[in-house]
């Protein structure tokens, strides 16, 4: 199995200016080789790279970088043209591959060799070739069968430097288990993230501290004159307040997804166009900081490394039919219960339609039908209401808990 781990790099002030070197000799490759590829025909990543060793000869400055790091920027330059082309395809109207300017491209890869981890002095340190020893925090041991394949050396728009590892180990993930036995369904929400069919709700990460923040920065950014050193500094607190928003959404979304993952043998999720419903009109902000793709495809990664049943299933019509009895009823948004007036089905709306999420994932994963045991047999009379907060451990069974005054 592939896993990509994050560490803080702190480089000294003479590294840090070797790092930026190293960044922007590979921004200006990159564009040189995209002059090539809108001027010559039956060009390919393979037949470009070949030609490195002859560009050093009179571009000096190449010698001073590592060969792997040069073929990943020339491999680079053709994923993306890939990707546009596999956009095209599609049906996406496409421009072309534009040149990068400094701000846009921060970031190189060592690939197969040329870096290594040392243990020096009682601190781990990241050994690259052609730059040296960088210290780093090493907060996070790696497998002791892992090998490193890949290193990335990325800055972000704060300034600060990353290394991102990627790993492989031996071992493939767990078999998924034929007969699932925990099976939960999982209906996502603004008001509250998440409802499953165990009855539990989880309410949406509060970080409208963190917004206020973020807004009152860029307001004190807006009065700067663009391209001062003012207005440096006050950029970079700009993109610190957008870290911070993002680093506490990420880890409150890896540690649900990483719940569910571990707690259950079966999940079943909608499967949500979520760039599309953030363009619809009307509450987009809310729909965006819910980060609903990002939840599914960390959970659908994490389901696949422990081993357990993932399944996305048509959204369309969850919410209307009674998963009771299979009845259609209109309800406009504002209407949150749901009341069947065919059966007499009631309950919360969200919980109703996580029921129709996994009557529809165990059908169309396993190909079994709806269940004769019913949600008025077999859910709980009352939601369990969990603060975001109480995510608190990867993994933590603090869901199954009834929280002590939090409703």
């Amino acid at each position: 199995m592939n896993y990509n781990y994050r560490y803080r790099l702190r480089p000294s002030d003479a590294l840090e200016q070797q790092l930026t070197w190293t960044v922007d000799t590979c921004r200006q490759v990159y564009n040189h080789f995209l002059h090539r590829l809108n001027r010559t025909e039956d060009t390919s990543a393979y037949s470009e790279q070949k030609l490195l060793p002859g560009l050093k000869k009179w571009w000096t400055d190449l010698k001073d970088v590592h060969s792997k790091v040069l073929q990943k920027v020339v491999q680079r330059l053709y994923d993306n043209l890939s990707t546009l082309r596999g956009r095209k395809e599609n049906g996406y109207h496409v421009g072309t591959l534009k040149w990068k300017a400094p701000s846009e491209y921060r970031s190189f890869t060592y690939s197969q060799s040329g870096f290594k981890l040392k243990n020096t002095s009682g601190r781990t340190k990241l050994w690259l070739s052609k730059l040296g020893e960088i210290p780093l925090t090493f907060h996070r041991a790696l497998p002791e069968d892992a090998e490193i394949k890949t290193v990335t050396v990325k800055q972000e728009p704060t300034g600060k430097w990353y290394a991102i590892l990627g790993a492989e180990t031996p071992d493939d993930p767990p078999a998924k288990p034929e007969n699932p036995e925990k099976c939960v369904g999982i209906d996502v929400g603004i008001l509250k993230y998440a409802h499953d069919t165990d009855g539990t709700a989880v309410e949406s990460f509060d970080l409208s501290d963190e917004r206020e923040r973020l807004e009152r920065a860029q307001r004190d950014l807006s009065r700067k004159e663009h391209g001062s050193a003012n207005w440096e500094k006050q950029r970079r607190i700009v993109a610190e307040r957008h870290a911070e928003l993002k680093n506490k959404r990420r880890d409150f979304l890896h540690k649900l997804s990483n719940y569910y993952a571990r707690e259950y043998d079966f999940v079943a999720v909608e499967d949500l166009d979520a760039k599309g419903l953030v363009e619809l009109p009307g509450n987009s902000r809310n729909r965006a900081g819910a980060a609903w793709g990002t939840f599914l495809r960390m959970l659908e990664y994490k389901c696949e490394r422990e081993g357990t049943h993932f399944v996305a299933v048509n959204p369309r019509g969850t919410t209307k039919e009674c998963a009771s009895c299979g009845v259609s009823t209109e309800k406009p948004l504002w209407v949150r219960e749901h009341s069947c007036p065919a059966c007499g089905f009631e309950a919360d709306r969200d919980v109703n339609a996580a029921w129709n999420i996994l009557s529809r994932g165990i059908t169309k994963r396993l190909g079994a039908g709806r269940s004769e045991s019913t949600p008025v047999e077999t859910a709980l009379p009352v939601d369990t209401s969990v603060s975001a907060k109480r995510v608190v451990e990867t993994g933590s069974p603090t869901l199954k808990r009834e929280p002590s005054g939090e409703r």
